[in-house]
């Protein structure tokens, strides 16, 4: 498919600032994503995603190529990262050390090289490149998105992040971990109801005395998908926050604005506004001149080919009282694209709405009303996620999901499978998931799993084992009434033995009481 683009200088009298697009040698017809700039400011960073030339090739979500400032005082072509500090999966830079010596990457990397995201890892300077990433250790690190967002302080000291996990208020929330004087990261805190929404919170990075946060979210009054915001700390923790504030159209777009970070003198960060369908570096200078308003330099225009997906998005027509969702379907193992079929069901709707495609889906639902979705894909087990609406603002919503593949060892947490306190009886909204349970069931004959009950830490351990087990026999009971063989559900319950999270605090205690099932036979 031939797409035409070009890269722009404008200049916006109305600010303090002046936008400048001065990466003509960075920016392609590829996503840019997550700029970095070193301390000395002679290195771009940018991770770049389905680039032929990335490890994982033209499917790789994204790989750390570099850019130097030339001694002619403009950036170098992106020329790739190499393959220490790069794998198939999604690799991009949380920062760099104060001296410049260490650089800190959002991943773990395993000893075959892939990267996962539950964790960051810091890599040595070697004088003519990058060492071998040294996994980080951050207790009771989780994240189901398929890629990790973060910013960590020079001095080593906080690293901020967005994720998905157990008791999000939305799809992505912000959390915080710090360093101790030991040297070992405390487990991570959800930022509160002042910065996370319902919906997503991305790319957050903080100001040079860690006061001030900046981040990206879709889930507020907006100019487009995603806006940059600021809040202010209002003590020394990190749940006291300040009103976040719209950093205004100088920043802000129609387009997804993210990846700001702020630098002495200047900002950077990556924009769909007036690039090529996807993201685009942009830099903003206080001390640029200001000419007249609109004044527009094209600088390149050539023709492309292009096969990444989602660049058709822009060009749907609207509808006020609707809501464009849009995203993809990975693989929770490998991160490829999984042809799957997503379907939205309310109440709301005349009838399902659904979706089918390798490499995205996109729907226009309306922007009001509480969605059961269905993620279903041969060869997967199917997902059930939820989804509730109410907004006149927002016009794009970007959901991703993960499908565990069908294979012997395959864990599924049951998260919507929930009992009354200190009781075995199943909530209504257990049925939905307990029924796709069934369901996947009957059309994999041969599979048989094992149930496991758990709980949090509270109370006397052996009653524990006992209420997760009677949980267990619960789930079975509801499995088999619906056609299920008992010869292939065997379960056992564990009581508080098993945490995926701290028993410390209500909020976190809670995801701890759950009921997974794990694929024993195929």
């Amino acid at each position: 498919m031939k797409v035409f683009f070009s890269i722009t200088l404008f200049f916006i009298s109305a600010s303090l600032l002046a936008q400048v697009n001065i990466f003509q040698l960075v920016n392609n017809a590829k996503d840019e994503l997550n700029p970095v700039i070193s301390p000395d400011g002679k290195t771009l960073f940018v991770t770049l995603a389905n680039h032929p030339e990335n490890v994982g090739g033209i499917k790789d979500a994204g790989d750390i190529w570099v850019s130097r400032w030339s001694e002619n005082n403009q950036w170098s072509s992106l020329v790739h990262g190499g393959p220490a500090i790069n794998s198939s999966d999604y690799n991009a830079v949380a920062g760099l050390s104060a001296d410049g010596t260490a650089l800190y990457l959002l991943s773990h990397y395993s000893e075959g090289g892939s990267a996962r995201t539950q964790g960051i890892s810091v890599s040595r300077s070697t004088g003519g490149g990058w060492s071998r990433p040294e996994n980080i250790s951050i207790p009771y690190f989780h994240n189901k998105s398929a890629a990790l967002c973060g910013y960590i302080q020079p001095d080593r000291s906080v690293f901020v992040f967005s994720a998905e996990t157990y008791g999000t208020r939305g799809v992505d929330d912000l959390y915080v971990t710090l360093k101790g004087n030991d040297g070992k990261w405390t487990e991570p805190r959800n930022l509160g109801s002042i910065i996370n929404t319902q919906l997503q919170e991305l790319s957050p990075s903080l100001s040079a005395d860690g006061r001030t946060l900046y981040f990206s979210t879709n889930g507020r009054k907006g100019n487009g998908s995603f806006d940059v915001y600021s809040s202010t700390r209002l003590d020394d923790g990190w749940t006291n926050w300040s009103e976040p504030v719209n950093l205004g159209t100088t920043i802000n777009t129609s387009g997804r604005d993210l990846f700001y970070r702020a630098y002495e003198g200047f900002v950077i960060f990556a924009t769909t506004e007036n690039s090529d369908g996807y993201g685009d570096v942009r830099m903003y200078r206080s001390n640029d001149p200001l000419p007249e308003k609109d004044s527009v330099t094209t600088v390149v225009q050539q023709p492309v080919d292009t096969t990444v997906a989602f660049v058709e998005i822009s060009h749907q027509p609207r509808d006020d009282n609707k809501i464009r969702v849009y995203g993809k379907v990975t693989n929770a193992r490998t991160g490829e694209f999984v042809n799957a079929t997503v379907t939205f069901l309310a109440p709301s709707l005349n009838q399902e709405t659904s979706a089918v495609g390798t490499s995205g889906f996109v729907l226009n639902i309306p922007s009001s009303g509480l969605y059961e979705i269905k993620i279903v894909a041969q060869g997967f087990v199917s997902a059930l996620e939820q989804l509730n609406l109410n907004t006149n603002e927002m016009k794009e919503l970007e959901m991703n999901f993960k499908l565990q593949p069908i294979e012997v060892g395959t864990t599924v947490n049951l998260k919507n499978v929930l009992f009354e306190q200190s009781k075995t009886v199943l909530l209504p909204q257990s049925y939905a998931e307990l029924d796709m349970v069934a369901a996947f069931l009957q059309a994999n004959p041969t599979v048989k799993i094992e149930l496991a009950g758990h709980t949090d830490n509270r109370g006397i351990p052996t009653q524990n084992v006992k209420l997760s087990q009677a949980r267990v026999d619960k789930v079975k009971e509801y499995l088999v009434k619906k056609g299920i063989s008992k010869k292939r559900i065997s379960g056992k319950g564990y009581g508080g033995s098993m945490p995926i999270a701290s028993n410390e605090d209500a909020e976190t205690r809670q995801l701890n009481r759950r009921v997974e099932f794990v694929i024993k036979k195929l």
